[in-house]
Parts: structure tokens; C-alpha cells; sequence
């Protein structure tokens, strides 16, 4: 899967690590920034993670700030986006099988670089359920006009 990446200075290194995690898991990365530690707009760098995905030039999205919040609201205001902010690797299950989330933010703040992997490893790795959850999905997929 090609995945695409966007942080702000707060999921800096935490993005360069789940780079690592990526490419070991034989997937490719699209970086959409940022690229160092100094202060940025996480708006920025979610919106262009999340265009890519919706625009198909990307099968999925990870995106990180320090709460991993910010980035998901902004994430979420490109059409055809659905960006679940996950803390665990439960979350990060349940939201492809029910959810078909196809981006997650992470807080780097709040989430080590062992917890990044395996919830990175499930959401990568995780297909979405249908069936009933079908029908919600479409629903809020409807709320966008």
C-alpha cells in the first residue's frame, strides 16, 4: 500500500520512526510533512495528507500531532475523508472493520513509539466488515453534500 504522511512538529519524530515501520512492512510512504522540529501548522500538512488519500493518489493516510486531535479535525474537512483519532490498537481495529476509516492520527504526545507500530500494523492490516456498517458509513459519507 502506498500511505500518505503528514505532522506537525509535535509528531515529528514519531513520524520518522513510523517511516521506518512503513517501509519494513513493505508498504511506501508519500511524506507530506513537516520536515524538522521547528513550529508549523498542522493544518498544513493533514489537509495535503488527507487530499491525497481522497484524490486516490494514496490508499490510506497517518497523520500526528501532539494530540493527534487538531490534525484529525483537519483531516477530516477534505471530502471523502473519514480520520479516526486512535490511542490503541483496539481503536485502530474497530474503526477500519466499522468505521472503514481510511486515515488515523495519532498523538505522539501520548503515544510511544511500541504502541505507534502494533496500532499502525492494525490499521494497515485490518479490512472493513460491511454489512450492517455499510449502511452507517454511507450515512455519514451522505453528510457531506
Amino acid at each position: 500500500m502506498k500511505i500518505a504522511l503528514g505532522c506537525d512538529h509535535g509528531g515529528y519524530e514519531l513520524k520518522q520512526y513510523i517511516i521506518q515501520v512503513l517501509e519494513k512492512l513493505g508498504h511506501t510512504c508519500e511524506d507530506f510533512g513537516c520536515d524538522s522540529l521547528d513550529s508549523c501548522d498542522y493544518p498544513d500538512f493533514g489537509a495535503a495528507a488527507a487530499r491525497a488519500v481522497a484524490e486516490g493518489k494514496c490508499d490510506r493516510g497517518i497523520v500526528i500531532c501532539t494530540t493527534g486531535i487538531g490534525i484529525s479535525i483537519a483531516a477530516n474537512k477534505i471530502k471523502g475523508i473519514r480520520c479516526a483519532h486512535c490511542a490503541d490498537c483496539l481503536q485502530a481495529e474497530l474503526t477500519r472493520r466499522h468505521n472503514n476509516a481510511n486515515m488515523m492520527a495519532i498523538g505522539a504526545g501520548f503515544t510511544g513509539k511500541n504502541m505507534a507500530e502494533r496500532m499502525v500494523e492494525v490499521f494497515l492490516s485490518t479490512e472493513f466488515e460491511g454489512g450492517r456498517h455499510a449502511r452507517r458509513v454511507d450515512k455519514i459519507m451522505a453528510l457531506e453534500g
